[in-house]
């Protein structure tokens, strides 16, 4: 099942444009969604979020539109990005309070058993986190409440190495539970190690949209490199080769 499918995304801004994203990301997989800064990707995950609203295109959750049903579709997502902002001075066991009162299959045991697992304490204020303990928090309260899809901007974002290894360890414990995840990352080596597909874009233009696995293969027979950073880097620096020469 297509948990969620982007059909034709656009979104005119001034001086950037959205073109014609199209993907879908299937129950039980792991979405790698990856492209420079200032490609498209947090647009493209806001407008499917209906954050910012799209100029054109459709997005559908579970084989439903997103508009008309976005109430009942946003109960079974969850969202983390890496930049968070908390009321700095209310103590985590309010936040979590607060946060579980709109959703209706909130679960008290996995929020704990996720708040032992990142080592958070709920007595602590978020402005004594790190900005690590903070998206793991992030992270905490959109696992609790039996999401079916998780989309996570830059999750990893800020995390040492021993904690972003914990985390990838965590998206495939869930996978392997049939939860699906979109994973929008600039550290692509997270990727290598547990994405099912990839969509790439650049200039707000899509450049694939594929299993890894065959991605990687046509990238390595083209001779553009054997790991996605250095696919990315090739494919960046050819980009700019070309304008220069214009």
């Amino acid at each position: 099942m297509r948990v969620l499918e982007i059909k034709d995304l656009c979104k005119d801004y001034p001086s950037f444009n959205l073109k014609n994203i199209s993907f879908c990301v299937e129950e039980g997989h792991i979405m790698g969604f990856i492209g420079r800064n200032g490609a498209g990707k947090t647009t493209t995950i806001k407008s499917a979020l209906n954050i910012v609203h799209p100029t054109s295109g459709e997005v559908s959750y579970f084989g439903r539109p997103l508009i008309g049903n976005e109430r009942e579709i946003k109960r079974l997502v969850g969202y983390a990005g890496g930049a968070v902002d908390f009321y700095k001075r209310k103590k985590i066991s309010d936040i979590v309070a607060v946060t579980k009162r709109f959703y209706e299959n909130w679960s008290d045991a996995e929020c704990e058993k996720y708040m032992r697992a990142f080592s958070i304490d709920p007595a602590k204020t978020p402005r004594e986190l790190s900005e690590g303990m903070k998206v793991k928090l992030n992270l905490t309260l959109a696992m609790s409440h039996g999401a079916k899809l998780l989309i996570l901007d830059e999750p990893t974002s800020g995390l040492d190495p021993v904690s972003r290894e914990e985390l990838l360890d965590t998206f495939v414990f869930l996978k392997e539970r049939g939860v699906s995840i979109l994973f929008s990352t600039h550290i692509t080596s997270d990727l290598e190690k547990c994405a099912d597909d990839i969509t790439y874009i650049a200039r707000g233009e899509q450049i694939a949209s594929e299993p890894l696995s065959s991605f990687m293969d046509r990238c390595r027979a083209a001779g553009y490199g054997d790991t996605l950073e250095n696919i990315m880097v090739h494919f960046e620096k050819e980009d700019i080769r070309e304008k220069l020469a214009d």
